[in-house]
């Protein structure tokens, strides 16, 4: 089969710096065979690629406007992270993102309809899966990773401002960016703001990580081991399975980080009668399996999803006690924009490397089959496909 052509779109979802395709991968693929194309990336500081249009080019990429792929040869294959922006205009090519609407998501109708009525096809990221049933490329280490980090900032944060005063938008500590430029940038901050921290408070905070064995847990407690925090309850299925929650070693904690795949209704980890507790020292949870609005949510203390420019949400607890804030960012790994690309690219290139099979490789196959399945469940006549 003839090499397609692969045109990657700048990002349309505010505040998300991240990109499917990398410079790194895209001269890989280029080197393969692959025409890649590269829309130039927003001027606007809110949509902006962390990767320079020139790095693009630099390898070989040839780079198209911004948005020209509503209006591209519809053999050519769409690549982005994050969903479209909403409109109801059908859609004609073969997209491979983020869509967010295969859970029954609100408006899942309306976004996934739009395949079908323009004959495209949609491989969703989220569900491209080896053999095993794993998924080949995932974002959960940094979501980890950076959802740890907001919480140290946010502990820190808390003491130091011991007027209630939340925690700002993060473009106030990234010169503006509302991202980190590179994990040393964060790693560095982070060890000044414990060390501030640790000035009132005389310690260092303890965390529990909850699925500490996935990707995401383990990138939490990556973080919280290299900014010298070591004292770490590292807690997955062996724990959870002994008891069912709310479990008190939570609310005794400084941090609680929450990592867990939910696949099935739990009892709750923590709640608000279990924060009633004198023994509470629990200040930042931060959740970043962000299950806000899943009615089995095991954290059941807030419902509304936070974001960077304002990520916490504060909790009315009941007694005495510390104030109490959650974090619940959706799109955490956009703090660290350039690793968490570089780490997802990576592992995503073998399949992108098989595009030009598709029909006949199971990780595509296995995408297109499920697009299909998920399809067949639109309410009658929203896939009608327009003449």
């Amino acid at each position: 089969m003839a090499f397609p052509t692969l045109h990657a779109r700048a990002e349309a979802k505010p505040l998300e710096h991240r990109s499917c395709l990398t410079p790194t991968t895209a001269k890989k693929l280029l080197d393969a065979g692959y025409p890649v194309l590269v829309e130039r990336s927003s001027t606007d500081p809110h949509f902006a690629r962390i990767f320079k249009d020139q790095e693009f080019a630099d390898v070989g990429c040839t780079l198209i406007d911004e948005g020209s792929w509503e209006t591209a040869p519809t053999d050519r294959i769409i690549i982005g992270l994050k969903e479209l922006p909403e409109a109801e205009s059908p859609l004609e090519h073969t997209f491979v993102h983020f869509a967010h609407c295969y859970k029954q998501q609100g408006g899942w109708e309306n976004v996934l309809a739009r395949f079908p009525r323009g004959g495209g096809t949609l491989y969703d990221l989220e569900f491209l899966q080896d053999s095993t049933g794993r998924r080949v490329a995932a974002f959960g280490y940094h979501a980890g990773f950076a959802g740890a980090a907001l919480a140290i900032k946010t502990w820190a944060w808390q003491l130091t401002h011991p007027d209630g005063e939340p925690l700002p938008g993060l473009e106030t500590f990234t010169d503006g960016r509302g991202y980190y430029n590179n994990e040393a940038e964060l790693i560095a901050q982070l060890q000044s703001d414990v060390a501030e921290g640790e000035k009132i408070a005389g310690r260092k905070p303890s965390s529990l990580v909850l699925g500490a064995l996935g990707r995401c847990g383990s990138g939490a407690v990556d973080l919280l081991e290299k900014i010298g925090c070591s004292e770490i309850l590292k807690w997955d299925l062996p724990e959870t399975s002994q008891r069912d929650g709310p479990y008190p070693e939570i609310v005794e904690s400084d941090i609680f980080v929450n990592c867990i795949y939910l696949s099935k209704p739990i009892p709750p980890f923590v709640n608000l009668e279990s924060l009633k507790t004198p023994n509470r020292k629990l200040s930042v949870v931060c959740d970043v399996s962000c299950d806000t609005t899943n009615p089995h949510n095991p954290i059941p203390i807030y419902n509304i999803n936070t974001t960077f420019d304002k990520p916490t949400v504060e909790v009315k607890v009941e007694g005495d006690g510390p104030r109490l804030s959650v974090i619940s960012i959706d799109h955490l790994p956009s703090a660290l924009p350039r690793e968490s690309s570089e780490a997802f690219s990576a592992a995503l290139l073998p399949s992108l490397m098989a595009l030009k099979d598709r029909d006949s490789t199971p990780v595509w196959q296995g995408a297109e089959k499920l697009f299909r399945e998920k399809v067949a469940t639109l309410p009658e006549g929203m896939a009608k496909r327009e003449v």
